[in-house]
């Protein structure tokens, strides 16, 4: 009788075993996936204007959008024609006055 009840046991063990075998690796196929977080993707590059010159680099009044002349591919405004001959006479001496041309 032990022989048989040892024996019963020893198949019950086995028949749990290969039932716990089987079932848990189809529970983790069951877990739920952690949730990705969306990726923050950043803002696409725009162009940096230069600064908008207000003021003459000769005079420092109120420009003139009428008078201008190009300087190293970029627009200068005067306030009045004699400005605009003054800078081109001495360019590098007012440079630092003009946003659109400064760092």
């Amino acid at each position: 009788m032990r022989t048989e009840r040892g024996l019963v046991l020893v198949c019950l063990f086995t028949v749990v075993l290969l039932i716990g075998l089987t079932v848990l690796p189809g529970c983790s196929s069951n877990t739920p996936q952690p949730k990705r977080e969306a990726v923050k993707m950043a803002p696409p590059t725009q162009m940096v204007r230069p600064a908008e010159q207000t003021t003459c680099p000769v005079m420092g009044g109120k420009i003139d959008r009428s008078i201008y002349t190009q300087y190293k591919s970029q627009r200068v405004y005067f306030c009045c024609a004699g400005c605009e001959e003054k800078f081109l006479s001495s360019p590098e001496t007012y440079v630092s006055k003009l946003p659109q041309l400064t760092k």
